[in-house]
Parts: C-alpha cells; structure tokens; sequence
C-alpha cells in the first residue's frame, strides 16, 4: 500500500461505506444507464473482448481496498489492479475503465450476476474460487501478516499461535485468512468478521482482538499513523501442513476465456519485461512480491 499517505481512506476511523461512497458518485454517470452487462454469447471463449472494444470502456469490480483497488481523495481511480488493468485493456483495444463499487464478498457474485466485466481487486486465487469463476494468472504473490497491538503483548506471529494463545481474532469479509486460521485449528464461529482492514484495525484499537489477519501490504499500510498498533513480520500460513503462498489476479466470468487469455498474453508480456513491477512499485510492491507461479497451480491443478 504505497500510494500518497495523504488520502483519506488510509486514515483511522475511515470506513469501506465511505469509500464505496466515493466510488459510487464516480461512476455513477455510467452506471445509470445501464447496470448490467450484455450476457455472454454461446461462441466458443465469449465474446466479451468484442463488445468491450465497441463499447471502449470495461467495467471493474473493486473493493474499496488499499493498495489492491480503491478511489483516492480526488475521486480518481487507482490500486495496483485498476492500473494494471488500465495498461492491459488499452492494449486489446478497451480506452476505458470505470470502477463499480461491492463489499469484497460480494465481488464474485458480482461478477456472476453481469454488474461489472472482471473483477479488479488483486483477488487470491485459490481453489474454492476457481470454482465460481476463472483467474489471470497472478500479477503479484503474497504474504499474510496480523496488526496487533504495539509490542505484540501477545506474541502472536502466525496462526499456531493465535490458537495456542486462544488469542481473539478478527479478519475480512470473504477473506482467505479465514480459512487459514481453521486449518491451524481456530473455531471458525469464534472469528470476528468485519468489514475490511480499516474495521479490523479499529476493532484491535478497540480492544475487541488480540489480532486482524490480511495481507502484508495491507496490514503494514493501514497501521501507518496508528499509536496504538503495528504490522506483524509476514509469514507464509499453512495449508496441509506446508508453507503456502498466495498470488492475486483478476477474475472473469467461466465462459469469458478468450478475454482472460488475451488479458493473460499481455501480463506475461509485462513480466517478461519488467513492466509490471514498474506499474506495481508505486503501491509498494518490491521483486519479492512479482511471481511466475499460474492460475492453474493456485487453482489446485
């Protein structure tokens, strides 16, 4: 998360409400015309790509979510997947992007119900939601980390011990860290669900948890500024007992793989010449988060 420190939404006390907020005013122009998308046709691969480049504008699910996608305080759109997606899609020929607004947990079914064309919110790529929907390979691998409260009274590192500690613990709505924290052995109905990283750190200021899980980027940008917490180091949670990393890329509806091929074509190109990292970087980014690993293996096949 290494956008100017200087937007609103980084600030404590911020809320996705309010940043949905700010994306609804800008993109509701477009959106009044039209809420959905044209259904896909039965030609083999979709013909999404086609109508995007008649149209000249796509439409990206976001979430509100620094450095992954979100509105800064000029109302302009950015995050690490819109200005990917911006390079990428004006290289198939779309000129456009307009964001639509959901909670994360709603960005798939989102998708799926036409609201919007990808999802462009750095999404992981695991197998549960290759299920739903088909991925991009990654454009960035990551690592989990908790905010917790300054000192780390509780020594919490990973999510062994916020089980052996029977630390409180809180992550997001839809999160994979979920899912990370059962398999280490934490009831899943003793999690706090909240809204989103800005919630999660309010709720350890608060008092309410020992930890908030999410991403490394996440966690140590939301704490900036904070005097009552701090970012853990990252680690890899465990999945089946071994050390797992993730990677997050953008999401398209099943029949729609001539478009997510397409899109494919260019991120490998932008990797092969380190164009990637240049667009990422500003969002705090380094060569430690830039990947080869593919949907495919993230997907479990």
């Amino acid at each position: 998360m290494a956008p100017p420190r200087t937007n609103d939404v980084g600030k404590p006390g911020a809320t996705r409400r309010s940043l949905l907020a700010g994306v609804a005013a800008f993109g509701a122009l477009g959106a009044a015309g039209c809420s959905r998308v044209a259904t896909a046709s039965s030609t083999h691969g979709g013909d999404l790509l086609s109508r995007l480049k008649a149209q000249g504008v796509v439409r990206l699910g976001i979430a509100g979510e620094i450095p992954f996608g979100y509105i800064d305080k000029n109302g302009k759109l950015t995050g690490e997947a819109p200005e990917l997606a911006k390079v990428v899609f004006k290289r198939l020929g779309v000129d456009r992007v307009q964001p639509v607004p959901t909670e994360f947990g709603s960005l798939i079914p989102g998708l799926n119900s036409q609201q919007f064309d990808v999802v462009s919110a750095g999404m992981y790529i695991n197998q549960e939601r290759c299920e739903q929907v088909i991925f991009s390979d990654p454009d960035y691998q990551m690592l989990d980390s908790f905010i917790v409260r300054k000192g780390n009274p509780k020594g919490l590192h990973d999510y062994r011990d916020i089980v052996e500690k029977k630390a409180r613990f809180a992550t997001g709505t839809g999160y994979a860290e979920i899912q990370y924290a059962v398999e280490a052995g934490y009831k899943q109905s003793d999690i706090l669900i909240v809204p989103d990283q800005v919630a999660g750190l309010n709720a350890v200021e608060a008092g309410r948890v020992d930890a908030f899980a999410g991403t490394a980027l996440t966690t140590r940008e939301v704490v900036r500024g904070s005097r009552k917490t701090e970012a853990t180091k990252p680690f890899a949670p465990l999945v089946k007992g071994r050390p797992h990393v993730d990677g997050g890329g953008f999401a398209f509806r099943s029949a729609e793989t001539a478009l997510r091929d397409a899109f494919n074509a260019e991120l490998k190109r932008m990797k092969a010449s380190g164009e990637l990292l240049r667009v990422l970087r500003p969002f705090g980014f380094t060569s430690a988060e830039m990947t080869d690993m593919t949907a495919k293996e993230l997907c479990g096949g």
